[in-house]
Formats: structure tokens, sequence, C-alpha cells
């Protein structure tokens, strides 16, 4: 027996915490704190402990840092130079997405 037959798959959402605002979960970037308290940047959104939503839009990064949002909703400090490496993993994402977009219409 066939369950869900002709029904469309529930996608998962979250919110984007500068935002705040709810994207599908593959449009989004995952921000951990892990146990030893480092923050890095998930791309498979399975690492193992706290994380926190940003969509993929460069800008979002230093109204990030200048609000200090990934500091308070993972607990923890953040170096400075966490957010340029944030900022050039969100605009290569962002960039292939739209490549890949482009690919597929034509």
């Amino acid at each position: 027996m066939v369950k869900n037959k002709g029904q469309k798959r529930k996608v998962p959402m979250r919110k984007c915490v500068v935002t705040n605002s709810l994207h599908p979960k593959k449009e989004l970037v995952r921000i951990v704190r892990q146990s030893d308290q480092t923050v890095a940047i998930d791309p498979s959104g399975k690492l193992n402990g706290r994380g926190a939503y940003i969509a993929l839009d460069p800008a979002l990064v230093a109204v990030a840092k200048e609000k200090r949002i990934f500091e308070r909703q993972l607990e923890v400090e953040i170096r400075e130079d966490f957010y340029d490496e944030l900022y050039a993993y969100l605009d290569h994402q962002k960039a292939r997405k739209e490549l890949f977009e482009n690919e597929q219409i034509r």
C-alpha cells in the first residue's frame, strides 16, 4: 500500500534570525555553536550543536554583525573574521543558486 500517492511532500521551513521571515530550509544557511563553544558555518545542516539560520543575502551579514544577532542567539562570543568568512560563503552560495536557476530555465 502506497501512502501519500499524488500528494506533495511537506517542505521544512525555518526562520532567518536576521529578518525573522520564514524560508524553505534549503534557502537558508545554518550557523552552529558546537560543544567546544566555537561557531561554524554548517553547509550540510547536520552538525551537532545549537543552530541559527540566515537567508542567502550577503547584506544581512552586516546587519547581524552590527546588532550582534548570532551572539545573542547562540549565546557565545563570535570572532570578527567569522563575519568575513560568512559574507564570502553567502555571496558564493547566492551566485551558485542564481547560476543554476538560469541554467534550468534554458
